[in-house]
């Protein structure tokens, strides 16, 4: 697998977006951080699934257009374990306080990119911190694809061999197999999947405004409880590695540490009043439509008029959708994606200490991305100052 894209995707118009197969591979390589969350936030939090799924979708078509590169739309995971573990233990987080997060969150990451402090913040941070951000989140989500196979390693192994034979097939994009492939495999683990099915009922929804309804305390619960605790792993994760693996991957269509600070504040004020869920530009996003064929903004679009398409008729429907698909090919796509993150960040400094600190770095982002940024900032101060010897 290339650690960065092969083909003419960089010889392009910049304003062109493709459509073609591997843009539809590309569209769902990112499924596999997606689809738990959405099933999280529906069956444990009781979001209703109309706003989730609209407010992603909206997000991805906008992104893709706006930035022309498989520019990914995440749910911000912290946040999102959050309120997922603590919803299903009390009664602290409900819909209303994810609704306050999100919009908690945006205005937070509207102020920080407009002021330009994202930016003047992220100039501080060494390089090496951020590379080992990178192949720690890479190697986290290849953790987690190994859990997620685990329980049926033989679906697994299956569908990561037949997929890594494919995976630079043009003519049969990968995806298409595995999700296929998964499908089968989790209906016939699980045939009621296949009875929920028969349910599917087309209809309509129009979006109405959500945040009537919030009140001060659900506002706080959700800023003390979800938003606040994110803001240093989006800067790490969502902000400076994004940016570092856009640039890398797309140097004729670069982003700012700015422009993705107020991008990333306008979809979560957007999400909040539609109803949705704390989102956020993770890098391992990109790295899944890029490691399944995504080279433009094409793949974003599409995968994002398809969530439209599922909350305009089909939101009522959306986890028996979501059930069809086996875990252990969800844990494939994760494996993969964060093999293609990992390989993005081997480019490791000369100096013996500080290649120590990103090492290090990457063993606490798989952890806590936030910790990782402070425990790899501090171990540089000290590293170039001659302190730290090996």
């Amino acid at each position: 697998m290339d650690a960065a894209p092969r083909d003419n995707a960089a010889e392009l118009p910049r304003g062109r977006n493709r459509f073609d197969r591997m843009e539809w591979a590309g569209a769902f390589g990112d499924l596999g951080t997606l689809i738990p969350f959405v099933v999280a936030y529906v069956s444990v939090v009781k979001m209703d699934p109309f706003g989730v799924l609209f407010s992603f979708g909206a997000a991805m078509v906008l992104c893709g257009t706006y930035y022309r590169t498989p520019f990914p739309v995440q749910p911000m995971k912290a946040a999102g374990a959050v309120a997922a573990t603590q919803a299903a233990q009390t009664a602290v987080i409900t819909p209303a306080a994810v609704l306050g997060a999100s919009a908690v969150t945006g205005l937070v990451w509207l102020v920080l990119g407009l002021t330009g402090a994202a930016q003047r913040v992220s100039r501080l941070v060494p390089r090496p911190v951020v590379v080992g951000i990178i192949l720690g989140l890479g190697m986290g989500f290849m953790l987690q694809g190994i859990r997620m196979m685990s329980d049926s390693w033989w679906i697994a192994a299956a569908g990561l061999a037949g997929t890594i034979l494919l995976l630079h097939n043009r003519a049969i994009p990968a995806m298409f197999l595995l999700l296929l492939f998964g499908a089968v495999c989790g209906v016939a683990q699980d045939p009621a999947a296949l009875e929920g099915l028969s349910e599917l009922a087309i209809t309509f929804r129009a979006p109405s405004f959500a945040l009537s309804t919030l009140t001060w305390h659900d506002l706080a619960i959700g800023a003390v409880f979800l938003a606040l605790p994110q803001v240093p792993l989006t800067l790490g994760n969502a902000i400076i590695a994004i940016r570092e693996e856009n640039n890398r991957l797309f140097p004729d269509r670069p982003v700012t540490e700015r422009s993705v600070a107020i991008s990333t504040g306008l979809i979560n004020v957007f999400s909040a009043a539609l109803g949705g869920v704390p989102m956020c530009h993770g890098a391992g996003g990109m790295a899944g439509h890029v490691a399944f064929g995504a080279r433009t903004g094409g793949a974003p679009i599409i995968l994002g008029v398809i969530l439209l398409a599922l909350a305009l008729f089909f939101s009522g429907s959306v986890v028996a959708l979501f059930h069809l698909f086996s875990p252990a090919i969800l844990g494939v796509i994760l494996f993969l994606t964060g093999a293609q993150l990992a390989l993005g960040s081997c480019e490791f400094s000369k100096d013996k200490g500080e290649r120590f600190v990103t090492l290090v770095v990457a063993a606490f982002a798989m952890w806590n991305v936030g910790v990782a940024f402070l425990v790899g900032v501090a171990g540089i101060y000290v590293a170039r100052r001659g302190v730290l010897r090996l």
